[in-house]
Parts: C-alpha cells; structure tokens; sequence
C-alpha cells in the first residue's frame, strides 16, 4: 500500500492548487470549458526543517514561493488575492489596524486583538462568495478523501483558517510586548513579534490536529470551523471537483516518483 503524503492547498477563483512536500499540482477550468493542468518540483521546500522556531514562517515561505511557479506554468490561474475589491480591503485593513493602534481610549490587549481581527478581514473577503468558495470545498473534499480514503464534507481540520485562533492569541500577546518597547526598537520588536506569532501559532495549530478532542483544541479550532462553514467554503459543483482531482492527482504522480510533471 502506497504511503499517504501530507498535503495543503489553495483555492483559486477558477480551480485548486495541491502541495505536497516536494511537489505541487494545480488545475484550472478556462472560460472555455476546458481543464488545465499544471504541477512541478518545488523550487523551496521545507519538510526537513525540524527547528519549532524555523518551521512555521519557513512553511509560510515555501506556500507563497510556490505561486510564482504557478502563475509561470499556468497563467490561466486566477489567484485569490488578485481581485481589485481584495486588493482595496488589505488597504483598508492596513490603514484601519494604525488608526486602532493609535488610539488610546482601550487597553493594549484590545487594541491588538482588534487589530488582529481586522488584519484577517482581506482573506475572509478573498475566500467568501462566488466559484471561490465552492472551490475551496472542492479542494478540501479532494484532499480529505484522499487522506480518509472515504467521502468528506466539504471543511477540513487542517485547513488555514484554523490559524485564526492562534495567531490572534500569539499574535496580540508579541505585538503587547513590542509596545513596552523603547519607541526605536519597537518597530524591530513588532517584526519579532510577528516572527514569533507564525511560528508559536503553527506549532500549536500541529498540536491542535494532534488533539482534536482537547477542550482547548476545541476552543481555538472554533473561530476557524465557523468561517469555513459560514463563510468560506461552499458545495462544489461535480465540474469543480474534476478540477480539484485532476490538481491532486498531479501532484500525487510528482510526489510518488513521476518525475514527467504537467506544463
């Protein structure tokens, strides 16, 4: 029996990225009908790094390193953040989290929870609404029956938005710290901070999928279930789920040794 490989994705608004340790696989639907595909090596990848402080913005490095690669091999791609009205919301987002930074009438801690929330606002806007979200479901249902080896609904327990919980936790704990910092050294210490809140936030998100069944497990995997069930997946069509196949399957065929790819 084949070895199970861990894998991740991406959502696009026309069709789903797949990757692995080594490799990717993406496949979209042009407006035309037709499914393209596309997959390679990846040029950065980061399975054998072992060091918790390293690991979780390497990984972070290796997902966004892999989109160049994508849009080269397949320029039908759509990516999610490429919509005009996503692009207007992380400017918004931007603006908004230095006028709630500035003020002075809430303590710390809100001040940065808030400002937590609002720097999430542009990715809840990229994956809500429209063929994206089916697509997301479509991704999740492929690679959840993969690993299952049985149908799955469309959420999945590893998906990114379960990082919501912790890195609003870690993330509003560093940038506090950075605050008491001398006024020269705090824009230093809020990059730090932020480091530090990707890399703490993906270790106990790998212990939340490790212990699913803890009481605080639950409690930090709740804010991520809601916005996948509410917001951003949805039922994928049986045409999307061919997509999302056709991406996992090229990435599988790299992964398991067919070193061929898809161009």
């Amino acid at each position: 029996m084949t070895e199970k490989v861990r894998l991740g994705g991406m959502a696009l608004a026309n069709g789903v990225l797949v990757h692995g340790p080594t490799a990717w696989g993406c496949a979209v639907r042009t407006g035309d009908g037709e499914v393209k595909v596309a997959s390679a090596r990846k040029l950065f990848a980061t399975s054998s790094i072992e060091s918790p402080l390293v690991r979780g913005p390497a990984r972070l490095l290796e997902a966004l390193a892999v989109l160049p690669q994508v849009k080269r091999a397949l320029p039908e791609a759509k990516l999610p953040f490429e919509r005009p009205a996503v692009l207007a919301a992380m400017a918004a987002s931007s603006v908004s989290i230095r006028v709630v930074r500035g003020s002075t009438r809430v303590s710390a801690t809100a001040r940065e929870l808030a400002s937590g929330l609002l720097s999430f606002l542009p990715a809840v806007l990229a994956l809500s609404g429209g063929e994206l979200a089916s697509y997301h479901g479509a991704e999740h249902i492929s690679i959840g029956s993969y690993e299952h080896d049985e149908p799955r609904p469309r959420e999945h327990e590893r998906c990114g938005t379960h990082l919501v919980g912790p890195l609003l936790v870690a993330g509003a704990a560093g940038n506090v710290l950075a605050t008491a910092a001398p006024g020269r050294f705090r824009r230093p210490a809020r990059v730090a901070a932020s480091l530090g809140a990707v890399a703490s936030a993906t270790e106990l998100f790998g212990w939340m999928t490790r212990n699913p069944d803890n009481p605080l497990s639950r409690a930090l995997a709740r804010p991520g279930h809601e916005l996948q069930h509410r917001f951003a997946t949805a039922e994928p069509s049986a045409e999307q789920l061919e997509v999302a196949r056709a991406a996992l399957a090229a990435c599988l065929a790299l992964e398991h040794g067919d070193d061929a790819g898809h161009a």
